[in-house]
């Protein structure tokens, strides 16, 4: 079975963000004793695979900044260990979390496994209570706090990394370790969508606990640098967010984009990931077409200024686990239309007015409904409130949060007497 992966694996270092977000105006949740369930004590959480906090990057970055934060307002002691080659580290806590930056090799191969590794240790000198790791590659650490620590081991899988192209055969060895390792070695292991919970329970005969991602309330921006900056006008624009590897497919939607006779521009938001000679392809594709713009990575307000003022928002991605990037369009209430593969079903359903589907690879099929989408833009909107309502209810960082706490508890070692 092949599942369409989640977010890009974790054995890349990071751009360096245009911009750190405020620490003084990032909000705090505060603590409190956390947990309805019987048996609740406070655990000693280590978070290892995220690159960092706070998040600027990364939809694993995200995920973990709004669960661990919200796992220490509830009285629990987390540590992110965050990875020196996201950036120096500005504060020791944030949003009551505990943060321990510890040296790595930043390179492409090296840069998560050299750092999941020396977080393992630490982890374990701080005696953890629970040691969780985020992306398959970062969890080949796994078995040393499993067989050599009393601590119990947690796995989220944010995608099935293993089955991307960009990997060379050694690579893509030691991801399908760690892929195998993954249906073994954890107590436990999460995944954000319905397809990967099949997906291991199929391959492994496992069963994987379903925590999706949430996503936050949308913050409208006035347009105060879409002009300026980019040429861009309120509404004028289709939008495309994430980073420009060949398994977000930017280069079929540019090329299906340039077949449709429109006034609407679109922006693609993002940028390489060691993929320079992708960028440079989608560039020459894009090439003598004005409506076609590259606005690089965006972060904080500026990518909230582009989500607020959007046509629309296009997901062409061949491999997704539960992405960030369509619930928050979607929580924007913007019209969205999406490849048709399992996890974007998973999120939009059928297939009707704001919520349009196309078929996974087809240029021609993605130029036809690009020509249907951008019709009756007004039309597109109206239907989009009904999808904008469900994400806001049913993917909510406060349910996923509570929901691993329990989970947490259910593991937890009982104090020693």
């Amino acid at each position: 079975m092949v599942i369409r992966e989640a977010h890009p694996v974790e054995l890349e270092p990071v751009p360096r963000p245009l911009a750190r977000p405020d620490i003084a105006d990032a909000p705090h949740v505060p603590r409190q004793r956390g947990g309805d369930d019987a048996g609740w004590r406070p655990l000693r959480i280590a978070m290892i695979g995220q690159k960092g906090m706070p998040a600027t990057y990364g939809g694993i970055e995200r995920h973990v900044e709004e669960l661990a934060s919200r796992l220490a307002g509830n009285g629990h002691e987390v540590t992110v260990y965050c990875r020196q080659s996201y950036g120096a580290v500005p504060v020791q806590e944030y949003r009551g979390v505990r943060l321990r930056e510890l040296r790595t090799v930043p390179s492409k191969h090296l840069d998560a496994i050299v750092h999941s590794g020396r977080s393992t240790l630490a982890a374990l000198r701080e005696r953890a209570d629970i040691v969780h790791y985020h992306g398959l590659g970062p969890g080949l650490m796994a078995p040393l706090p499993r067989f050599l620590s009393r601590a119990r081991v947690v796995l989220t899988v944010h995608g099935l990394d293993n089955q991307r192209a960009k990997w060379g055969l050694a690579a893509r060895t030691v991801l399908n370790t760690a892929h195998w390792l993954s249906g073994h070695v954890p107590d436990e292991r999460v995944v954000v969508s319905r397809a990967l919970a099949r997906h291991y329970d199929e391959r492994f005969g496992r069963a994987a606990r379903y925590i999706p991602n949430g996503v936050a309330a949308p913050r409208r921006v006035p347009p105060r640098q879409l002009g300026a900056r980019f040429g861009l006008t309120p509404g004028g624009y289709l939008l495309l967010v994430g980073r420009l590897v060949p398994e977000k497919a930017a280069d079929l939607l540019i090329r299906a984009f340039r077949r449709v006779p429109t006034p609407l521009r679109l922006a693609v938001v993002g940028g390489s990931s060691f993929t320079d000679e992708y960028v440079a392809r989608l560039r020459a594709a894009a090439d003598g077409d004005p409506r076609i713009v590259f606005t690089g990575f965006a972060y904080g307000d500026l990518l909230a200024e582009l989500y607020s003022h959007a046509a629309g928002f296009v997901q062409p991605s061949r491999l997704e686990g539960l992405p960030l990037t369509l619930l928050e369009a979607a929580s924007y209430g913007l019209p969205v239309l999406v490849s048709d593969i399992c996890p974007h079903v998973e999120v939009v359903g059928a297939d009707g007015p704001g919520r349009r589907l196309f078929r996974d690879g087809s240029e021609d099929d993605l130029v036809r409904a690009l020509r249907r989408f951008t019709a009756d833009l007004a039309a597109e909107r109206a239907g989009a409130i009904a999808l904008r309502d469900r994400v806001s209810d049913e993917y909510t960082w406060d349910g996923a949060a509570r929901d691993l706490e329990r989970l947490y508890l259910s593991l937890a070692r009982p104090v020693a007497a």
